[in-house]
């Protein structure tokens, strides 16, 4: 009776730890958590402001980013703006940067989630920006929100300048 005893234990034990193993295999080599450390080219398009000539307005960005696991830090700087007020490409010292945190949300059932949190030393005053974004075979896609008026919108990623 207690030579059952223990090959049951023994089984059970060499069973969860198969299990465990070959989930270790698919979380790891099946499923992995996104790689977006590195270079990422973004243009934002606000679609709606409380001030009137931001609507439609793109800015472009130039992100760099690394990861440790899920959480995700970087630098940003503003490359070009296009609106009503102004069409003007930042160069050198006309470049203002920006801090960027944030994490990765790793799904397995539906496509994985970036969130980030940009603080940008802009021209004049500090300003916030939001993005949830999702992970797609070509980048990121995603919408973004600013304190800037209120601004909302829709985000592009790429790995490649436009």
């Amino acid at each position: 009776m207690l030579e059952s005893y223990i090959w049951n234990v023994l089984a059970t034990v060499t069973g969860g730890a198969i299990l465990t193993f070959i989930f270790f295999l698919l979380r790891e080599k099946c499923f992995p958590i996104p790689n977006i450390s590195g270079v990422w080219y973004v243009e934002n398009t606000t679609e709606s402001s409380a001030y009137n000539p931001y609507k439609g307005m793109t800015l472009d960005y130039i992100m760099m980013f690394w990861c440790e696991g899920c959480k995700v830090s970087g630098t940003a700087e503003k490359v070009h703006e296009d609106s009503v007020n102004i069409n003007k490409d930042f160069i050198g010292k006309d470049r203002k940067r920006s801090n960027v945190n944030g994490y990765i949300q790793k799904n397995y059932f539906s496509k994985d989630k970036v969130t980030l949190h940009l603080v940008e030393d802009g021209f004049g005053r500090v300003s916030t920006y939001s993005y949830e974004l999702i992970v797609t075979r070509k980048g990121m896609v995603g919408t973004f929100s600013s304190m800037v008026a209120d601004q909302k919108g829709k985000s592009t990623w790429t790995r490649k300048k436009n």
